[in-house]
């Protein structure tokens, strides 16, 4: 059956760095996980997050809004809004604003539960 979710009902994650809403996942009954993430412009004296992976599936990023610059271990990409970046299962990665306006990223998963198999690290 179709349904219609809204941005109000998502699940506000506390993830670091960044703020996240899930508004699809496994706990809704859904194989797939949908994402909404915004990563503010850096302040002086920030300290830099560290990277994560994602344990045997992708990420597909698309940048909805701002610039940026994904970091992974295979080099460094910059981003703009418009721009679609694929994770590949176990590479370890990060998204940075390198703006002056907030970056919003899609993220979606075939994984049902991403934080089940996401391994968060303090440095690459």
């Amino acid at each position: 059956m179709a349904r219609l979710l809204k941005q109000a009902q998502a699940k506000r994650l506390g993830l670091p760095g960044r703020t996240s809403l899930e508004l699809v996942s496994g706990e809704i009954g859904s194989r797939v996980s949908f994402r909404i993430a915004e990563i503010q412009p850096a302040k002086p004296g920030d300290k830099p997050r560290g990277p994560h992976l994602h344990d045997g599936f992708e990420e597909c990023i698309y940048v909805l809004k701002g610039t940026g610059t994904t970091v992974a271990e295979s080099g460094e990409i910059p981003i703009q809004s418009g721009d679609i970046v694929l994770i590949p299962p176990n590479e370890k990665h990060m998204t940075r604003n390198t703006g002056t306006e907030p970056l919003v990223l899609l993220c979606f998963f075939a994984e049902p539960n991403v934080s089940a198999r996401t391994i968060e690290f303090s440095s690459f």
